[in-house]
């Protein structure tokens, strides 16, 4: 950690604060402010535990969380004839931890182990959960809060805190693995071995004069605080300091009216005392900060901090418009929810219910079949997918549904269940959500638009289209809503049917008289359909969409889960474009990219000539109509900081990475282009390319970067990527803070940009002031 110096600076690089005298396993939880949590120690004294995956498979786990804070062993307590088997995971890699038995396992256990006893760590991505039973309640108890607390801790670390707590990748592995004799220092061949576990393919006379540098104590070996030396001079960023030199008038520190200056071509707010605010927060050295300066280190942490981030901090909160139809709203939506992989052999499970409602995800779908005892089951009907009880699903609902986002949730029900068994869900439905069911209109006149998501109304209500589909629909209270529509037969349940308030499902019969439906209609639509209504009658489609909700779902060829693109169902202005959730790739990057914005509630207001019944808007012929404004964007790929390694059982392999920018939107606006690759260094490599891209209709555009590992032989591998709406772009010097296949952070894996957005050939700084330009304009 770079400590605070009360000298004046003398040079553009400062020293390292000296480390105290504390035991080096400490400095990790003494960074992450945990040292003293008793949780936290109590995890580092490690426990034995159960791990349950059934009544029959329960296995003893030793548990133990290592000296980096972050990193949990979990060790089988018996030997194999070779090793012990061993396995960790990561805090940063948990989605949620829930106590007692509510993971399918051990609800299945309930009443044979006390519930006091278990708890289940919830990972994002494809990795089964953990299910653990302990000895006693007080150690489940410290096991959850513990993980809670670092997991929280971690996640509101700046880039700058993430970088000087894992100045190797996010836990000490490397370090030890490098140190073969375990002596706590490292020789120059040990360094080297370090370097390429961290991604990096050094000059051997570069690495050799950082060595020699770093080796104070001049005896051939680095003890721990020169190898964080080390690893700081391995990490300098050259591309920053040549940013920093262009405004600095001495090359040494920024003033105030110069951070401003930096500031205005930023396209911020380029005020002093902004600047002056900037100062206070991000610069390390108290002489500069008493006298208003900012040293190249100060720059450094404010530019790899989250204000400084690509995308707007302002659109990281509810910013817009809450109080439009809901049919003004892209809705996040999610396709055969209950599927953990393939809608062929994979198991059916409540687990992703909450990875998707924990993304904001506002449409889940239940198929919902007869099962034994009366109960009914949701499962992919036909096939060999497991089956999990409509009443669990309907449980986690409850408690996951308005955890992320307080807006309506639509449960989209495909009902395949005999009446008797639809009461059952209805008195499901009913008893278990409760009060939050929407059961009845919210206004006792006509209905002439949609409720809106700030539906004022406590209760939830389920919507029942063929398939049956509640939906769950929630502002500052909690409102569920559900639309039934049987598949097999004519006949509903009374019970269940008149939960059916706004999302009536119908079969669509063309567009003749669309202006004249009800909007509490609701169409469903495979995506072959929707793309034929798009490239056919687009404009009519956007003006259907204007008004009413249509639901998009994937072909029922796809058996192994995968998506079509949902760009072109948005250019029409569908609001419920269903994707399998639990299928990684690009058509999921997008969805989280489309529903980044606006506190990634899951709902995102249309364009304005997406959300008029009289728009001439057609998505397959944008020159000159609605929407259409020539804009310019230019982003130059300075550089990428801390790549991981791809192939992590090739010792040697070092990436060589190059990076893709792609533009998602109209049929005329997708482009995509990319940098040339770096060889051999996924550590600090430097492209400084130049991508230009034309746009038509940015306010229905994607940017996507990708990061590939360059393959001669193969095809390239995926290392990380980030996709944000245009609209939310910043100009300027930008870092992108990478993310996995999965959607989780990979940080502290960044890309350095520049991003320059002009439209009809007038330089503009943001988005917002090009188009408050436009409006002055046509005022004029």
């Amino acid at each position: 950690m770079l400590g605070r110096s009360k000298k004046p600076p003398t040079a553009v690089h400062h020293e390292p604060k000296a480390v105290e005298s504390q035991p080096k396993t400490q400095d990790p939880l003494r960074k992450l402010g945990v040292l003293d949590d008793e949780n936290v120690r109590a995890m580092m004294h490690g426990s034995n535990m159960v791990k349950v995956r059934s009544q029959r498979w329960q296995k003893s786990r030793s548990l133990r969380l290592l000296e980096d804070g972050v990193t949990v062993w979990c060790e089988s307590t018996k030997s194999s004839r070779k090793a012990k088997a061993q396995q960790t995971f990561s805090v940063t890699e948990v989605e949620c931890v829930r106590e007692g038995c509510q993971s399918e396992a051990l609800r299945r256990l309930s009443g044979s182990v006390p519930e006091n006893q278990c708890f289940t760590v919830v990972f994002r991505g494809a990795r089964k959960s953990l299910d653990l039973l302990c000895p006693c309640e007080e150690e489940a108890r410290r096991w959850v809060q513990g993980i809670r607390t670092l997991k929280e801790r971690v996640a509101n670390m700046t880039q700058k805190e993430k970088l000087d707590q894992y100045p190797l990748p996010p836990s000490c592995g490397p370090l030890l693995r490098a140190d073969e004799n375990d002596d706590g220092k490292m020789s120059y061949d040990e360094v080297k071995r370090l370097l390429q576990m961290i991604n990096i393919d050094l000059n051997e006379q570069y690495a050799r004069s950082l060595f020699k540098k770093a080796d104070r104590s001049c005896d051939g070996r680095l003890d721990h605080v020169e190898i964080e030396e080390f690893c700081r001079d391995l990490m300098r960023r050259p591309e920053l300091d040549a940013v920093f030199r262009h405004y600095s008038g001495n090359g040494c520190v920024l003033s105030t009216a110069e951070l401003r200056d930096f500031l205005g071509d930023q396209g911020e707010d380029a005020s002093l005392i902004h600047a002056q605010s900037l100062i206070r927060t991000y610069e390390l050295n108290d002489w500069a900060q008493n006298n208003q300066f900012m040293t190249q280190n100060g720059f450094t942490v404010y530019m790899l901090s989250q204000e400084n981030d690509v995308f707007n901090p302002d659109h990281a909160r509810v910013h817009q418009d809450m109080t439009r139809p809901l049919a003004h709203y892209f809705i996040s939506s999610s396709h055969n929810t209950y599927l953990t992989k393939d809608q062929v052999t994979s198991a059916s499970s409540a687990e992703p219910y909450i990875r998707a409602l924990n993304q904001g995800c506002r449409c889940v779908e239940l198929d919902c079949w007869d099962g034994d005892k009366g109960e009914p089951v949701i499962y992919h009907g036909h096939t060999l997918t497991s089956k999990v009880p409509f009443k669990e699903v309907i449980e986690t609902i409850a408690q996951y549904a308005f955890k992320a986002s307080p807006y309506p949730l639509i449960l989209s029900l495909e009902n395949h269940c005999t009446v008797e068994q639809q009461t059952v869900m209805a008195r499901h439905l009913r008893t278990i959500l409760g009060k939050r069911l929407l059961t009845k209109p919210l206004k006792d006149h006509p209905l002439k638009d949609l409720p809106s998501p700030e539906v004022r109304y406590t209760p939830l209500s389920p919507a029942l289209y063929s398939p049956m589909s509640p939906a769950l629909y929630s502002s500052l209270s909690p409102a569920l809503y559900s639309s039934l529509s049987p598949v097999v037969s004519s006949k509903l349940s009374p019970e269940l049917s008149e939960l059916v308030v706004y999302c009536r499902s119908v079969p669509f019969r063309g567009f003749q008289h669309s202006a004249q439906k009800p909007p509490d209609e609701l169409s469903s639509f495979n995506e072959n359909d929707a793309l034929k209504h798009i490239k056919d009658t687009g404009k009519l489609f956007v003006r259907h969409n204007s008004r009413q909700l249509s639901r998009i779902y994937p072909s029922g060829q796809r058996l192994q889960s995968s998506n079509y693109d949902p760009q072109d169902m948005w250019n029409g202005g569908c609001s419920m474009v269903a994707l399998n959730f639990q299928t990684p790739g690009e058509q999921m990057d997008l969805n989280q990219g489309r529903f980044l914005p606006n506190g990634r509630c899951g709902y995102i207001l249309k364009p304005s000539f997406l959300c008029s019944p009289s728009s001439s808007f057609n998505p397959e012929i944008t020159g000159g109509g609605p929407g259409h404004i020539p804009t310019q964007l230019t982003i130059r790929i300075l550089s990428a900081q801390q790549l991981p390694k791809i192939n992590t059982d090739k010792p040697n392999s070092i990436v060589d990475p190059q990076v893709w920018v792609e533009i998602h939107g109209v049929a005329i606006d997708n482009s995509r282009d990319k940098t040339h690759r770096i060889d051999n260094n996924g550590f600090n490599p430097r492209w400084d390319s130049t991508l230009s891209f034309q746009l038509q209709v940015p306010e229905l555009a994607l940017v996507r970067f990708v990061v590939e590992d360059h393959d001669h032989k193969a095809k390239n591998d995926f290392v990380g990527q980030y996709t944000l709406p245009f609209t939310s772009l910043r100009t300027g010097y930008r870092h992108v803070h990478l993310l996995k296949a999965d959607g989780s952070s990979l940080s502290p894996s960044t890309l350095f940009i520049h991003v320059k957005v002009s439209g009809k050939g007038v330089p503009i700084k943001t988005v917002s002031e090009r188009m408050a330009l436009a409006k002055s304009k046509g005022k004029a």
